[in-house]
């Protein structure tokens, strides 16, 4: 029985032996003979390759949709390839050297000059290292400060542009930083337009517009410029079927939106105590006379 027992994992080891790969065996004696010699101590190491050298034989390649590592023959193997073969060495071409030393003619010169294979650089960094600043990113993702003296319903007055000198209220302030101002027209003709903060003076003069309630499309998509046909050239001029240039005029849009916040801005005003005063107030200029200067002013 024993004897039948053996015979059978006698044909099993064999029958496993027989299946193996021809590799999976080569490998498996190599493996075995490896371990022999590292037992017997005369297994040699290969030196581990330092990666970031330029000596290392292999090289990164993009095969068969992954990054592999592939070997690459050393150049003394390369040349004795080709020696054998027979075929024409490609030797590596020698560096220029950066530094050459001339003779010079003359007495009291040296005799001999450095010279510079390649010009130098015209421009050098005052910085080894510059310091790299953050990117804010686009302008118009900007976070917009406005000053704390301009806040909804305060009385402004403009410094610059077509209404500069008069007074106008202050409605709200845009997604852009720019103000949103009127005057109201019916007072001193600015219409709700956008000014610049660093355009306009402060006053501590204020009003309560909670009440005012300001149509959700004003915003700066709402001011922006209408393309106008350009003027005609010299020689289409004098023909008599070209059209004349047009001119930029409110919309009807705008118009009704003027009147619907002036109506409001106007009752607010009628409301308030001083009522002949502020009206008065807003419907004058502002300027100024000989000694007098606006930095010693309260507004």
């Amino acid at each position: 029985m024993v004897k039948a027992k053996e015979a059978v994992a006698k044909s099993d080891s064999s029958a496993a032996k027989k299946k193996l790969r021809p590799s999976k065996v080569k490998s498996l004696a190599k493996f075995e003979t490896k371990k022999k010699a590292r037992a017997a101590g005369t297994l040699k190491k290969k030196p581990k390759q330092n990666l970031l050298s330029g000596t290392a034989t292999w090289k990164v390649v993009y095969k068969s949709g992954t990054w592999r590592f592939v070997h690459r023959p050393t150049e003394a193997k390369l040349i004795a390839k080709a020696k054998a073969e027979g075929k024409p060495l490609n030797e590596t071409p020698k560096k220029k050297k950066s530094i050459i030393v001339k003779p010079i003619k003359g007495e009291k010169n040296g005799e001999t000059r450095e010279v510079h294979t390649v010009k130098r650089k015209a421009y050098y960094p005052t910085l080894k290292t510059p310091k790299k600043h953050k990117s804010r990113g686009l302008f118009k993702n900007h976070k917009r400060n406005t000053r704390s003296s301009l806040t909804p319903g305060t009385i402004v007055i403009l410094l610059t542009g077509v209404h500069k000198g008069k007074r106008a209220i202050l409605l709200k302030t845009l997604d852009t930083g720019l103000l949103l101002i009127t005057g109201p027209f019916i007072l001193n003709a600015i219409p709700m337009r956008r000014v610049h903060q660093g355009h306009v003076i402060a006053t501590k003069t204020k009003l309560d517009i909670s009440s005012v309630k300001i149509p959700e499309e004003v915003d700066d998509k709402y001011f922006k410029r209408t393309l106008l046909k350009k003027k005609p050239k010299k020689n289409e001029s004098k023909s008599l079927f070209v059209q004349k240039p047009k001119t930029y005029r409110p919309s009807e849009k705008r118009k009704s939106d003027q009147k619907t916040v002036d109506a409001q801005v106007l009752s607010v005003l009628k409301q308030h105590k001083d009522k002949k005063t502020l009206f008065l107030y807003l419907s004058s200029m502002f300027g100024l006379r000989n000694n007098q200067y606006p930095h010693r002013m309260q507004f």
